[in-house]
């Protein structure tokens, strides 16, 4: 919705005030002019990048459009996987947990945890890292340098569409010199015709100026941003799962690598510290240990 009433008043804002100026709206309506500079950019964008990258970027476009972020739904069920994984870890034998990530659409563990199991990305870097831990041979400095080279990877690739679009934008105030380029030629062809049909092709020559620079910066630009800040924030899970894994490594209790884990958390989203507690050792989604009565299985 952020979108739509962002475009809508700069729109409003940019004609109304060239109306009350005393100018002709009809003036700005000249459809070839803005066939030439957007065909122009769509057929440059798809030069310029790979098909992925393409049909990720009209993605990532979506995402922003409808703010498609982790909530705090999302992070609780993210941080109950993750101690309950680590409970599993602490409490039994090596092919147990092992189970759990080598499938992990079949674990129990996961499956309580929708969220988490419909992330197919973001399972699979907690399973390779818990099989890690599994391992017992490397050091958490080795696993916390090759997290950051993995999260680097990650965060390069889902903000490919940003930078993309962010070419594009830079491109189109010069995509509106070429198309007001062609319309002095037009009009060049024109001079023997009337001061008042001369001046009609020059001015929807200039059309083409006003719209490659309002495009950019009023439309683009602010619109990669919003993307960026779209995938930075679906890209945070990362973050958490290795803030939490390290502190487990480091001989933190499940519950405090949690705590680890969850100031990652933007302020906005954060659960609190209650509320976690309460999804992962007292709520309807943990995980029971063999320990525990057969009834809180139940």
């Amino acid at each position: 919705m952020g979108s739509f009433v962002g475009i809508f008043i700069t729109v409003a804002a940019l004609l109304g005030g060239f109306a009350a100026m005393g100018g002709h709206l009809a003036v700005l309506m000249q459809p070839w002019e803005f066939v030439i500079i957007i065909g122009t950019a769509v057929g440059t964008f798809i030069l310029a990048n790979p098909w992925k990258t393409v049909i990720d970027t009209g993605v990532a476009c979506m995402q922003a459009v409808t703010n498609a972020v982790p909530g705090q739904r999302y992070y609780l069920d993210l941080l109950g996987a993750l101690h309950a994984l680590m409970r599993e870890l602490r409490g039994k034998g090596r092919n147990e947990v092992e189970a759990h990530i080598d499938d992990p659409s079949s674990s129990e563990i996961f499956k309580a945890f929708p969220s988490v199991l419909g992330d197919p990305s973001l399972l699979q870097f907690i399973c390779d890292y818990v099989r890690l831990i599994i391992m017992g041979n490397a050091r958490t400095h080795e696993i916390e340098a090759l997290m950051d080279e993995e999260i680097h990877t990650i965060v390069k690739s889902k903000l490919a569409p940003y930078h993309a679009l962010v070419t594009v934008s830079e491109a189109m105030p010069a995509l509106g010199i070429v198309a007001a380029v062609l319309g002095v030629i037009k009009a060049m062809g024109a001079l023997d015709q009337s001061p008042k049909l001369l001046g009609g092709f020059i001015g929807a020559a200039l059309v083409g100026t006003f719209a490659g620079i309002f495009i950019s910066y009023g439309v683009l630009s602010p619109f990669a941003i919003k993307i960026k800040m779209t995938r930075e924030k679906k890209c945070r899970p990362y973050i958490i799962v290795k803030q939490t894994l390290l502190a487990f490594m480091n001989g933190a209790m499940p519950q405090i690598a949690v705590e680890h884990g969850r100031k990652m958390i933007s302020s906005n989203e954060r659960p609190s510290i209650d509320v976690v507690e309460n999804e992962t050792i007292a709520g309807p989604k943990a995980v029971p240990t063999e320990a525990e009565p057969k009834a809180a299985r139940a």
